[in-house]
């Protein structure tokens, strides 16, 4: 009987705290963030449009904020249903989708694609004859096809079609789609590849991907500022922002058209795009979730590529970096005149998402300065244990120390291995330029294998005659071995 009492109070305990953490989070006022994050005023100093942003802690949005106007020219305010075009944020909703669907059992991800398509094949290719590239190869970049990104059109342009896409009658190819390797052996990132991709779901279920994505996602998740429909098609939304150049003029008609939809033809809003970064989360803490299953959300974020994947790739997700000690799940969208990001952590619930309407140059300071003062302001911390740590031998500092070409994320860079305190640095302006500092503890792990804080691969390094000599970044299951190639000043 005692122990009955004892349990009733403890899961009351456990139900009374959850409860009043909630509450904290609601009754917090999260305002300092305008203030803080002062975007009113670099909109003017960068003549960008506008900007939208949500942030979500704990698995529920605790602040939401729009500024600037959706046009120049119209003046008009952007508000929280303001959709924006999101570029390559549609590719992991696009692997989100097809993930869904062989859950359902109506395709298969391991199969080869080709096999799904009908208007157009796979071109013949050294690296496929024993290797036909199946889905998954696709939506995690590792099939090897060429083209990377598109071109916008507007209205009064021909418009493409995909297989017109495909064969490269469009601008920045003169060239069918093609293959750089064998499937499977590395890493390119391709839009062309979700081109493919998008081509086979709508031959196989003889629907657009916009509908099936709508019927699966969209729909069941009450986005209804969300869509793949296209400016020239019937439905699509009159709340959205245009697209500006470098001097904050509207470009053309302001609404790009993409025919290349699974690549990069989604619009949202932030909100909408926090709103599938907590139902992915709640799925991979398998509580709360109502349209994404466990089972998807864990294969859809786990790292399956590394080899020349700049640190770490899942299936339309980045798993490259490891802010605030927090194992992410992040995408960035790109096109001309707009931009934005998924920010997304695997645990506990946190993140941000932001949309903005001006070319690179304009938006770049402005969600550069967001998302650094976002991940110093809202106290996530994920720390690891010390128990996991050892001291490190004074030998092995001095085998260490010195500059060398990029190892982290293979882009050519000077990184630094340093001493300060008697502690080890890694230094890189890629570390710098994204997360805001440039002094990451190199760890020493009681493993044997090494730690920089808030970079999410384990290494192990190799040593010749006292120096190091390679290092092997290891990744859940996964290993890629480079050579350290040390640079003497």
């Amino acid at each position: 009987m005692k122990n009955a009492i004892y349990l009733l109070l403890l899961i009351v305990t456990v139900a009374s705290a959850q409860t009043n953490k909630k509450a904290v989070l609601k009754e917090r006022d999260y305002s300092f963030l305008t203030d803080s994050l002062n975007i009113d005023k670099q909109l003017e100093k960068y003549k960008l449009a506008g900007f939208s942003l949500v942030v979500f802690q704990n698995y529920e949005i605790v602040y939401t904020n729009q500024f600037g106007v959706k046009s120049i020219d119209s003046k008009e305010k952007i508000d929280q249903n303001t959709a924006f075009s999101t570029a390559s944020i549609s590719k992991p909703i696009t692997a989100l989708l097809c993930f869904i669907l062989e859950e359902k059992g109506l395709i298969n991800l391991d199969a080869p694609i080709d096999g799904y398509l009908k208007r157009w094949h796979l071109p013949k290719s050294k690296f496929t004859e024993n290797n036909s590239p199946t889905w998954r190869q696709f939506l995690n970049h590792t099939a090897g096809t060429t083209q990377s990104g598109f071109a916008d059109y507007y209205e009064g342009d021909t418009i493409p079609t995909i297989k017109e896409s495909l064969l490269g009658k469009i601008p920045r190819y003169d060239k069918e789609i093609d293959f750089l390797f064998t499937p499977g052996t590395g890493w390119a990132y391709s839009g062309g590849g979700y081109v493919i991709v998008q081509m086979a779901l709508e031959d196989t279920f003889k629907k657009p991907i916009g509908e099936l994505a709508a019927a699966y996602i969209f729909s069941p998740l009450g986005l209804k500022n969300t869509t793949m429909i296209q400016p020239d098609e019937k439905g699509f939304p009159k709340n959205v922002a245009l697209v500006h150049d470098e001097n904050e003029k509207v470009i053309r008609t302001g609404l790009p058209i993409t025919p290349q939809v699974g690549a990069s033809g989604m619009w949202s809003t932030p909100t909408d795009l926090a709103k599938i970064a907590i139902e992915m989360q709640n799925a991979l803490r398998n509580k709360n979730n109502k349209v994404i299953s466990h089972n998807v959300a864990k294969k859809v974020t786990e790292v399956t590529a590394l080899k020349d994947a700049v640190g770490g790739w899942s299936y339309g997700w980045q798993k490259s970096f490891g802010y605030n000690n927090y194992d992410w799940f992040i995408c960035n969208g790109s096109n001309t005149g707009v931009g934005g990001s998924i920010f997304a952590t695997m645990t506990d619930g946190n993140g941000f998402t932001f949309l903005t309407n001006g070319e690179k140059p304009n938006r770049f300071p402005v969600m550069g300065n967001t998302q650094k003062t976002l991940l110093k302001l809202m106290n996530w911390d994920n720390k690891t244990s010390t128990d996991e740590t050892q001291e490190m031998p004074s030998s092995l500092k001095e085998k260490l120390v010195g500059t060398y070409d990029d190892f982290l994320y293979a882009q050519g860079v000077e990184t630094k291995i340093v001493e300060k305190n008697n502690r080890l640095y890694v230094q890189s302006m890629l570390l710098d330029h994204f997360k805001g500092k440039n002094d990451n503890e190199l760890v020493y792990l009681k493993s044997g294998y090494f730690k920089i804080v808030d970079y999410p691969n384990l290494l192990k390094f190799d040593f010749v005659n006292g120096k190091a000599d390679s290092v092997t970044l290891m990744r859940d299951n996964l290993t890629t071995k480079v050579d350290l190639t040390k640079k003497v000043k």
